[in-house]
């Protein structure tokens, strides 16, 4: 950098030495340093004509200066005067003013006096040398002879020290001076004109004006380059390097301006010549001629002065735009080096198995491949860094520190790159010993079992048996794990806690199995000893469980000893086949066929399952890395819009938090499941909650899509598909998330199909009823968001059940009979969105466009509140209609669904919401009820005691809090309104459309606190009828007659038999122990009789007045499932 500074500072005082020159050369060829005076400043006076300078010469080269005749010239101001003569000694050259000049005084037509008084004058004033002086005097006789008498009285009065020689005629004068050296009026042949002379000199003095401009302009403009700050950014420095060319560009056109101008006044002096060549100039016109070549040849000198002074400043600025290209390149990859060092550390798993480790090492190639782009031009601006060094650039102390950076994160990435891969490896190859050890152990463990107990019992079986006992053990030295602690310091930098355990743990299975081998040889080695009569074993058909390895313990148990068995039974206990024992007895060899293909198709689904997750993870990992990733890359920013910026969210959602729920806990859950594919439902139901996430990026599909369609063909995205070599554009990725949520309720559905005598049946019909669940969820949430028109907050409305489109016919009490009538035969079609809170009616409006633009919106009409709601199930004349009636049918609206499992399913939703809200009530007033009787004292009865009576009380009002505990579930048709001040309960009424039955019901009275509806009810004392089933236990219960036999709430029990003193006999499913338990602390939960019935307990009895279904609780469940299923289908 000093050096540079150094160079510059002396091509600057080069400059500035030879532009001064250059000035101080134009003055010299003008004499302007000696005397400045112009002939344009003096152009007037010039004009006057009463001296002038016509080139001629005297015989020793004099110039002649001229005073022609002119009659005012005693009335020329001093200054004038002085001013011009000045002048006109200032043009020849130095040489021919030293010599003296030759003054012509033509006075010709004048007087002695003015005679007199003009040399006078002019001795006087005269600024040059004199060499002679020639006056023409009066040729008037008088004058004439007056002059001469006169002349030679006074000569010592003119004061001049060279001769005044009068003439009195022309040719007198040519005695003097040559012809052709005197001008026409003089009698001689030199051509001249004033005008001409005049305009000429103007032209002369301006152009070496001109010159003497421009070599200054040039000093004021290098000094500017010179003392200019360089910028410290690439757009300053091309935007200061483009001004001081356009400057440069504009001073050369001076130039070239000037220098045409020097042309051309030289070519209008020698054009006599160019167009005579005989023509000769005189000195005049020679001094002309030589002092615009002079003055051209100091503009040539000027340019090229400036031109080498431009080249080094050129050079200067180029080489800082380079530095500052160089610089902001460093800084963009030294951003890009640091994002792919992290991402690098990311990769810290050493995987949980060799599928997942060969994941992890293809997930590091694909990364090193898409990172060798960024290492790549690392590198070459490292080497174009050091190329700078080399042509000495002036910053190379700013350049090599860079440049040795740039090196170092290269070459330490590609060194952490190989270490990553390394240890992978090295994980990749422990994970194989550890599965071919556990594989070794399976395959054992299947031999042992398929060995038949029969051909064991003599001593060639027991022989063949040892043999291949033998012969297997024998495969184990390249199978096993033979020394733990070498597998530790051989593996330990790779060593987690995780891993170590999982070591530990093959290894104990190694030993325990090994163990196993060493009884059985044992045994086996007795057996072949003996030689004992022989004896038929009496064993079960052991061909039908050989084929498999997964035999159950109840098999095993009557060949295998106490010790292996139990070992046996850990194994496969694992596996999940404990609960197919009976079975497996049970069914013989086909039932094991069987169960080996179900097994095999289980297998397939969860081999699918896990291999579509993987590509799933992967493909959105490349989505993430490939085209969100690259959005905030300064490498690709200059092909991203303006608009498309800060667009991310939008356009990839909640993409990120997916990945990371799959790729970190979901897909390894899942691996944990391969061996026990029929478990997998478990897996869904713990992460249940997080498939939730779908919703949100569902509900911001529209907006990613529309975002989409506006810059699809951005050169951003195109590039960003080519470098990831993908066929299909993003807008297909994007849509893998949609897609992938609803392809697990056909995985599911597909395990569940091969599994439904497995253990695992009840989690995977959970799990699949999940699913479908999430994705109505997700389904309503992209109806719910396209709702227009609400001034509300749809969230305040609760949870969004069902949304659907339906024929909808109004029948209100208020309102003109006309409008009546026609909207009873009129439909409108509505689309209704049940909440949790209120029903929702909107219009449904199709939209053109495409994809998501195409969805329809909902136009909000109005909404009805769920608290003052009821329904009439079946509308005569169409099983497809039911009614909601709203304000004690003040509002009725007649519903038509698309098809009558539609309509179940709605009425079912909303039963369940109407319950629930009517169990809110009955709990608010059953407190208040207890409230009153623990603080008010209590009836006494004839047959009663008080004591007995309250605990009778008190038992009922838990009796109906644990009935209105499982309402809602089981379809009972109660839809609640809690009384207001002022208000009072809905009254029940029919329209004529409605059906003889009575099927309308509301929350029109509270039967808790009626005493009609329990008078109705016959026996509101709240027994438990004895039906025959399944029963759910309500509260704990630990004081049975016997003391083992205990309950604990939610405990399924099987009813045996009806005791005295409302005791029941009943099994508990969960423990197998059997006792007694009293009827009120039962819920009914499956009945053997399909008869119809209104409410479990009390209930039954109080609400029959005003409640009423025609179905019985298992028919509504399977009503709900059969109508849910069809809406997901």
């Amino acid at each position: 950098m000093r050096c540079w500074l150094k160079t510059e500072e002396m091509a600057l005082e080069e400059l500035m030495q030879r532009l001064n020159a250059v000035s101080q050369c134009a003055d010299e060829i003008m004499h302007q340093d000696i005397i400045p005076i112009y002939a344009a400043d003096i152009q007037d006076q010039l004009k006057k004509q009463f001296a002038y300078l016509s080139g001629g010469r005297g015989g020793d080269g004099c110039p002649v200066i001229t005073f022609p005749d002119y009659p005012a010239f005693s009335e020329i101001p001093e200054k004038e005067f002085q001013n011009v003569l000045t002048y006109l000694t200032s043009i020849p050259s130095l040489r021919d003013a030293g010599i003296g000049f030759i003054l012509v005084i033509d006075r010709r037509q004048d007087k002695w006096t003015s005679v007199k008084a003009s040399i006078l004058r002019i001795a006087a004033s005269f600024p040059g040398n004199l060499q002679l002086v020639l006056v023409l005097r009066p040729t008037g006789f008088f004058h004439r002879a007056l002059s001469d008498i006169a002349f030679k009285f006074n000569k010592d009065e003119f004061k001049m020290k060279v001769p005044i020689i009068m003439l009195g005629s022309v040719s007198e004068l040519q005695g003097y001076i040559d012809k052709t050296q005197l001008t026409e009026d003089l009698g001689g042949t030199l051509d001249y004109c004033h005008n001409r002379w005049l305009s000429r000199r103007t032209a002369i003095e301006g152009f070496a004006q001109k010159v003497k401009q421009t070599a200054q302009i040039l000093q004021s403009f290098g000094t500017e380059l010179a003392e200019t700050e360089l910028p410290n950014d690439v757009q300053s420095t091309s935007s200061l390097l483009a001004t001081h060319t356009e400057k440069k560009d504009k001073m050369k056109e001076d130039i070239r301006l000037a220098v045409e101008q020097g042309d051309d006044i030289l070519g209008s002096i020698t054009k006599p010549v160019t167009e005579n060549p005989e023509y000769k100039l005189n000195q005049d016109q020679l001094d002309n001629q030589t002092t615009v070549e002079r003055l051209l040849a100091q503009l040539h000198e000027t340019e090229t002065a400036f031109d080498e002074f431009w080249i080094k400043h050129q050079q200067k600025l180029e080489q800082c735009l380079r530095l500052r290209n160089f610089e902001q390149n460093f800084r963009e990859v030294k951003a890009a080096l640091d994002i792919v060092s992290e991402r690098l550390s990311a990769f810290t798993d050493v995987g949980n198995s060799c599928s997942h480790v060969e994941h992890i090492l293809k997930d590091l190639a694909n990364f090193e491949e898409k990172s060798c782009e960024t290492i790549a031009r690392a590198r070459m601006l490292a080497s174009e860094g050091d190329a700078f060094i080399q042509s000495n650039h002036y910053a190379v102390d700013s350049i090599i520190p860079k440049c040795s950076e740039l090196h170092h994160l290269c070459d330490a990435f590609t060194t952490e790159t190989e270490r990553r891969r390394n240890l992978l490896n090295k994980s990749l190859e422990l994970h194989g010993l550890l599965e071919k050890s556990m594989k070794w152990c399976d395959e054992g463990i299947y031999l042992l079992a398929s060995q038949p107990v029969d051909k064991c019992q003599s001593q060639d079986g027991a022989e063949s048996a040892l043999q291949e006992i033998e012969k297997f053990l024998d495969t184990g030295a390249g199978n096993k794990i033979k020394e733990l602690n070498k597998i530790y310091r051989e593996y330990a930098h790779i060593l987690n806690e995780d891993l170590k355990e999982h070591v530990q743990k093959v290894f104990q299975k190694q030993e325990s199995m090994e163990e196993m081998f060493q009884k059985r040889q044992v045994s086996l080695k007795k057996l072949a000893a003996k030689q004992t009569r022989p004896v038929q074993p009496v064993a079960p058909r052991p061909e039908a469980f050989v084929k498999s390895p997964c035999t159950s313990p109840g098999l095993q148990r009557e060949y295998v000893s106490n010790s292996e068995g139990s070992a046996l039974r850990r194994v496969n206990y694992r596996k999940g086949k404990s609960e197919m024992t009976e079975l497996h007895q049970s069914r013989g060899g086909s039932t094991m066929d069987d169960e080996e293909n179900l097994a095999v198709l289980r297998q397939h689904v969860i081999n699918e399952l896990i291999e579509t997750e993987r590509a799933y993870v992967e493909e959105l990992l490349c989505v993430l890395e490939g085209y969100a990733a690259e959005m905030d890359n300064p490498l690709m920013a200059h092909l991203i819009s303006p608009e498309l910026q800060n667009k991310k969210d939008i356009l990839f959602g909640n993409m990120e938090e997916i990945y990371h729920f799959h790729n970190r806990i979901f897909l390894r859950e899942l691996e944990n499941y391969i061996e026990y594919p029929e478990l997998v439902g478990r897996c869904f139901l713990d992460q249940m909650k997080d498939f939730q996430i779908y919703e949100k990026y569902c509900q911001n599909k529209p907006r990613s899509e529309s975002l989409w369609r506006q810059f699809s063909d951005s050169v951003f995205f195109q590039e960003c598909q080519r470098k990831l070599d993908h066929k299909l554009s993003l807008d297909s990725y994007l849509l893998k998330p949609v897609q992938r949520i609803t392809k697990y309720q056909l995985l599911l559905k597909e395990m569940l199909k091969y599994s439904k005598n497995c253990e695992g049946a009840e989690d995977l019909q959970e799990a699949l009823t999940s699913i479908l669940g999430i994705l109505k969820a997700v389904n309503d949430s992209m109806h719910q968001i396209a709702i227009t028109g609400y001034d509300g907050n749809l969230n305040e409305l609760g949870k969004l059940l069902m949304q659907g489109s339906f024929n909808v016919w109004t029948d209100h009490k208020k309102g003109h009979s006309k409008v009546k009538d026609l909207a009873r035969f009129k439909p409108m079609q509505r689309h209704l969105f049940l909440h949790e809170k209120a029903v929702l009616f909107c219009k449904k409006r199709e939209e053109n466009g495409e994809g998501y633009e195409k969805a329809p919106s909902y136009s909000y009409k109005h909404s009805l509140n769920m608290a003052a709601v009821g329904i009439t199930e079946n509308v005569k004349g169409d099983a497809k209609k039911f009614e909601i009636w709203y304000n004690a049918r003040e509002e009725v609206y007649i519903i038509q669904a698309p098809t009558p499992e539609v309509k179940a399913t709605w009425v079912n939703e909303i039963r369940k919401v109407l319950t629930s809200q009517l169990q809110a009530c009955r709990e608010a007033s059953q407190h208040r009820t207890l409230e009153q009787t623990q603080s008010l004292p209590l009836p006494t009865s004839s047959c009663t005691s008080p004591s007995r009576n309250h605990i009778r009380n008190t038992k009922k009002l838990e009796e109906r809090k644990a009935d209105l505990a499982s309402l809602e579930g089981y379809g009972t048709t109660v839809a609640p309104k809690c009384p207001e001040k002022g208000k009072g309960w809905a009254k029940t009424s029919h329209s004529l459309d409605v059906s003889e039955e009575n099927d309308g019901w509301s929350s029109a009275e509270d039967p808790l606190n009626s005493s009609d509806a329990e008078e109705e009810g016959g026996g509101g004392g709240g027994e438990l009828k004895l039906t025959p089933g399944k029963y759910t236990v309500v509260t704990d219960y630990e004081k049975g007659i016997s003391e083992e036999f205990t309950v604990k709430s939610g405990d399924l029990v099987q009813l045996i038999r009806e005791g005295e003193d409302g005791l029941w006999y009943v099994k508990n499913l969960s423990t197998g122990r059997e006792g007694w338990i009293p009827a009120n602390n039962l819920l009914m939960l499956i009945g053997n009789s399909k008869s119809a019935q209104s409410l479990s307990s009390s209930e039954s009895g109080t609400a029959s007045s005003t409640l009423s279904t025609s179905s019985s609780c298992s028919d509504s469940c399977n009503a709900s499932s059969t109508s849910f299923s069809d809406i997901k289908g």
